[in-house]
């Protein structure tokens, strides 16, 4: 069957690629529907490696997906073939001590679509785990089931943050994890979630969820508009979405006293955190790394219309057209938040 396949940085082949089919008693095999483009695919195809995962040869991408179920193992049995489902892309070793820990997603033999060795989901049928392949409710689109990942790091950071009915958040970062971010806060009980970028299309699209503030970084200071919000008390919770590395100078500073900073974004280089600010105001510092046990809320939460994602979700490719959606994603068109390529129309 075709396969979306990088063969190396910069050059991607839609072509026949052999990947395992035979269902085991505890899997499913899934016609896949909808996957979503991560930036994390796009920096595969762009770079060829993300930290010390290096694609050394060619790789199937692909890891935020929907689909059908079209066969099931003798062991499972809450799902059946019929049923539309989403994946969660992360499989841990069961046995290690972080899943019994609960930890799963911190587990250092976790396999994980679409990152070096593992080959992703953009082909025809995948076989998956049964644990870790979820239905979908009737009303949640295949769409909404392929951006049910991302938004489950959001659901994770507003989980580590531990809100506060009535807590304020600032977000810094306004790309789809950002965003995802500053919905998750907004669910998990915050009455604000101040969201700062520099691209104002993006800004414009987030800043419509009510209990939004978007600020454009070029025409005010984070921290003014912080101050002016919370009469100079200071945000509640912090989360740093960006990975960009100047988001960090007098990120305390955005923080009121007993705050909590919430580590998403994933810089390139070690960053200078100065420890006497977080110290004075003995601030809480928490770090997001994909996520556990979060699918099912994700999915609960949009098909319950407390969440709505369909905004989010930009444009959409046929499978045939796939290449061009990496390269329009990669292109960083500005209204441009979660592109997705279609399989099964």
């Amino acid at each position: 069957m075709e396969a979306l396949v990088l063969e190396e940085a910069k050059r991607i082949s839609l072509r026949p690629f052999s990947l395992p089919q035979v269902v085991g008693p505890r899997d499913v095999r899934i016609r896949i529907h909808t996957v979503g483009i991560c930036g994390s695919d796009i920096h595969y195809y762009q770079h060829g490696r993300i930290g010390p995962f290096v694609v050394n040869e060619p790789m199937v991408l692909g890891h935020e997906a929907s689909g059908t179920v079209v066969e099931v193992g003798d062991e499972v049995k809450h799902l059946k073939a019929g049923d539309r489902v989403c994946m969660e892309p992360g499989v841990p070793d069961m046995e290690s001590r972080a899943s019994r820990e609960g930890l799963y997603n911190l587990d250092p033999k976790v396999r994980f679509w679409a990152t070096p060795p593992v080959h992703g989901c953009l082909a025809p049928f995948v076989v998956h785990p049964a644990a870790f392949t979820y239905k979908l409710p009737d009303n949640v689109s295949f769409a909404e089931g392929a951006i049910v990942e991302p938004l489950s790091i959001g659901l994770q950071a507003a989980k580590k943050a531990a809100i506060k009915p009535g807590d304020v958040a600032v977000v810094l970062g306004a790309g789809t994890i950002g965003m995802m971010c500053a919905l998750a806060a907004l669910a998990g009980g915050c009455s604000r979630a101040i969201v700062c970028d520099l691209v104002q299309e993006k800004l414009d699209l987030i800043g419509g969820v009510q209990g939004v503030t978007a600020v454009n970084i070029r025409d005010k200071r984070a921290l003014d508009v912080v101050n002016e919000l919370t009469d100079g008390w200071g945000a509640d919770i912090v989360i740093e979405a960006s990975g960009n590395e100047k988001a960090f100078d007098g990120i305390v500073d955005l923080l009121c006293p007993g705050g909590c900073i919430v580590l998403v974004g994933m810089p390139q280089h070690a960053i200078p955190l100065d420890i006497v600010a977080v110290q004075i105001k003995e601030a809480r510092i928490e770090s997001v790394f994909r996520y556990a046990n979060i699918f099912p809320r994700a999915i609960q939460l949009i098909a319950s219309g407390k969440l709505d994602v369909k905004p989010f979700i930009s444009r959409t490719f046929p499978f045939a057209e796939g290449i061009k959606a990496f390269e329009e994603a990669a292109s960083g068109v500005p209204t441009d938040v979660k592109v997705q390529i279609v399989l099964e129309e």
